[in-house]
């Protein structure tokens, strides 16, 4: 027994070029997801800004992804236009990363990183859309792959950002080398891991503002600019292939050996799309919304977990070492990053349904052994390890889950992709905000409350869509057809 079969063999290696184009703009999304952490302290002197301006960077980035997400449907028309958007996101990245030594103040930086931000939501959502499009009832196996390379991405990023930083006090202030000794830089950039709990967990750190500053950060962005680089290449060696660059015009697009809507045709079929929302039953829209909401929830969790596991296990009861508290959110990236690759090939094996059911049955548990179990060191490795494995493929497995109880409409992808992207970034805020009231108890509970309800949304999800197929009308179905005219048909042979 083979892995996989010989048609999605054939399936990829007729659209092999695109896919891994796609896959590899998910690096470059990872990259910028990464960075910021490790390097807020040396981009604090760079700017010379107290670490409560500084942090302001972090919700900039997040606020331009989730517009960049939103805004990112608008590219889905046609191929060329997503290829050019993606061709643009990533070599903005490139930009941004050569920029950011250059910003030598806060508001300067955000703005940086607000492009930046922007960029990765329009690659989120086009890369995304664009898989979805290209394989349809197979696109879970491939949106697996997609998404294991963010935490390929991020990954790269802290190890190529580590040599560069500072080891103490990178401003030289008159009488700072005494104040500074006693911070524990390790432990400040270890809370700082992203938007939530940077901006809670800043008090208390006394680093001077004033002074020479003495950092080598720069040469660690102009590295990932230059590994960034061959993104953005890629892209263009496809847009070149397809014959879809603007010098190619006075050649037959490669496209064109199947029928391809032209702009105005694709914008007709848009607004009769529109006109024919009215006509879809409640159903329709109610799957989206819940759909929504669960994403919501479990990238929520996600980014709530990686940014506040640490200060959870320095604090009481637990009351780990700096050190050994640090490793809790890299072997959380690492568990999600690997179970998406072993997803690869249980999408292949077993329908979305069971796996979505078993992995947040299996995030419930363990978020609610976490909570019986409080005191334990060892099981709060064991269980970040599991959690990881248990949640990283609910993204990529409900998006694909979502647009198959739509038939492929394209409908459901943007919306998904805003939803994540909002939870990520509201619930590290919310959950941030309850520990600085509450204690850091609090927050297990958050995360083990949020998976219940996210557990109870999928069981509604599944009532929708068997209600929903009841009284869907194939009649509806205007957008099936410009879809599946962006997949060319290989020629016999080829």
């Amino acid at each position: 027994m083979t892995l996989w079969d010989e048609r999605v063999c054939a399936l990829f290696r007729s659209q092999w070029r695109k896919t891994v184009t796609y896959w590899s703009v998910f690096f470059s999304f990872g990259l910028c997801i990464a960075f910021l952490g490790p390097t807020i302290l040396d981009l604090r002197c760079q700017t010379h800004s107290t670490l409560q301006q500084i942090t302001w960077v972090f919700f900039s980035q997040q606020l331009f992804l989730l517009v960049g997400s939103s805004v990112g449907g608008i590219f889905k028309r046609t191929l060329r236009l997503s290829l050019l958007a993606l061709f643009t996101s990533t070599l903005t990245i490139s930009l941004v990363f050569f920029l950011i030594p250059l910003c030598y103040d806060v508001p300067m930086l955000s703005i940086a990183l607000a492009i930046a931000g922007l960029a990765m939501g329009v690659i989120d959502t086009v890369a995304n859309l664009q898989l979805v499009k290209l394989y349809q009832k197979d696109s879970a196996i491939f949106l697996q792959a997609l998404h294991s390379f963010i935490g390929l991405g991020a990954l790269v990023s802290p190890l190529v950002a580590d040599p560069f930083l500072a080891d103490d006090s990178c401003i030289m202030a008159a009488n700072a080398t005494e104040a500074n000794s006693s911070v524990n830089l390790e432990h400040i950039r270890s809370s700082l891991a992203g938007p939530g709990a940077a901006l809670t967990n800043v008090s208390g750190y006394p680093l001077h503002t004033k002074g020479v500053a003495d950092t080598q950060v720069s040469y660690a962005f102009w590295t990932m600019a230059l590994i960034n680089l061959p993104v953005p290449i890629a892209v263009l060696f496809l847009l070149s292939h397809e014959r879809l660059l603007p010098c190619s015009r006075t050649s037959p697009r490669l496209l064109e050996q199947s029928p391809v809507a032209e702009p105005e045709q694709a914008h007709v079929g848009v607004f009769r799309c529109l006109d024919k929302l009215r006509a879809r039953p409640p159903s329709f829209f109610l799957l989206q919304i819940v759909g929504g909401a669960i994403l919501f929830i479990t990238d929520g969790i996600i980014g709530s977990y990686a940014g506040f596991v640490y200060t959870y296990a320095v604090s009481p009861p637990l009351l780990m070492t700096h050190k050994t508290a640090g490793y809790l959110d890299s072997i959380f990236w690492a568990a999600i990053t690997l179970s998406r690759l072993a997803f690869i090939y249980l999408s292949y094996r077993y329908p979305a349904p069971k796996l979505i059911t078993l992995s947040l049955i299996g995030v419930v548990l363990i978020h609610g052994l976490l909570m019986i179990f409080y005191t334990s060191q060892i099981f709060l490795f064991i269980g970040t390890t599991v959690l990881g494995l248990c949640i990283s493929s609910v993204f990529p497995s409900m998006l694909a889950f979502t647009e198959d109880a739509l038939e492929y409409k394209g409908c459901a992808t943007t919306v998904l992709v805003t939803s994540a992207s909002s939870g990520e970034m509201l619930m590290q805020l919310l959950v941030g905000s309850v520990i600085q009231d509450h204690g850091s108890y609090s927050f297990m509970l958050c995360c083990t409350i949020a998976s219940f309800t996210g557990f109870c949304l999928f069981l509604l999800f599944l009532y929708v869509r068997h209600r929903h197929k009841n009284v869907q009308d194939p009649s509806t179905d205007c957008t099936k057809d410009m879809d599946m005219k962006e997949i060319p048909v290989p020629a016999a042979g080829s």
